[in-house]
């Protein structure tokens, strides 16, 4: 299978993407934020970091670069794009996704391990995954996920919510939201579900000798699907 990665002026999570990518089977290829085409893919990452410094709003140039037409052409005809952190700014940013990602609610950068539930298996990303909660780990200022009245509704009625904050058990309440996302969303689908967008970093967690393993199964079951 083939995977690109786009990477823009300030991504820091590129490397570590094309790491776990190759890591799982797919033959990657990484893509400049200037180049016009994407390589013959089954799957587009957009990853995480601070996308030309995250001027103006997080995500906003880069939702504006050159390769963007190519991924937005990609994602409309079916294909698969995830976007992690920044890539999950940037996919909203774009319109590919609905909503917004804003300041975390007590002002501070988080940089931790958290838990997140699994709130749909009906597509390829999390389909053959056996557990319903992920220990993944978030580093970001501007996580804390929102929406109209109206999007929310959409979302829900659609099944659109693919990861929400919780503890070790799934207990997904406002006690276990770390920015204030609104229903503890940390992760979206597109109504036709192949496009993702989140805020833990799977890629992060692929090695139980430097942080943990269940990244792997994000990854082991994306391979899988395709």
């Amino acid at each position: 299978m083939k995977s690109s990665v786009i990477i823009f002026p300030g991504s820091n999570c590129d490397r570590d993407m094309d790491v776990a990518l190759k890591k799982f089977g797919f033959k990657n290829k990484m893509v400049w934020h200037n180049d016009a085409e994407i390589p013959k893919s089954d799957l587009i990452v957009l990853p995480g970091g601070f996308s030309y410094g995250d001027y103006l709003r997080c995500g906003s140039i880069a939702g504006k670069s050159r390769i963007i037409k190519s991924v937005i052409d990609f994602a409309n005809s079916g294909g698969l794009v995830l976007g992690i952190c920044n890539g999950f700014q940037i996919l909203t940013e774009t319109g590919l996704l609905p909503g917004i990602l804003q300041q975390n609610k007590y002002l501070n950068f988080i940089c931790k391990n958290v838990f997140v539930k699994i709130k749909n298996k009906e597509n390829k990303y999390f389909k053959n995954i056996k557990k319903e909660v992920l220990e993944l780990h978030i580093a970001h200022n501007e996580g804390n996920y929102f929406c109209s009245n109206d999007e929310l509704k959409s979302i829900e009625d659609n099944g659109q919510i693919a990861l929400t904050y919780c503890d070790n058990k799934g207990n997904d309440d406002e006690h276990n939201n770390p920015n204030g996302a609104i229903k503890n969303i940390a992760g979206i689908f597109n109504k036709d579900k192949n496009i993702l967008g989140m805020m833990p970093h799977p890629e992060r967690m692929i090695d139980s000798f430097l942080s943990g393993e269940d990244g792997s199964l994000f990854f082991e079951n994306l391979i899988g699907s395709l």
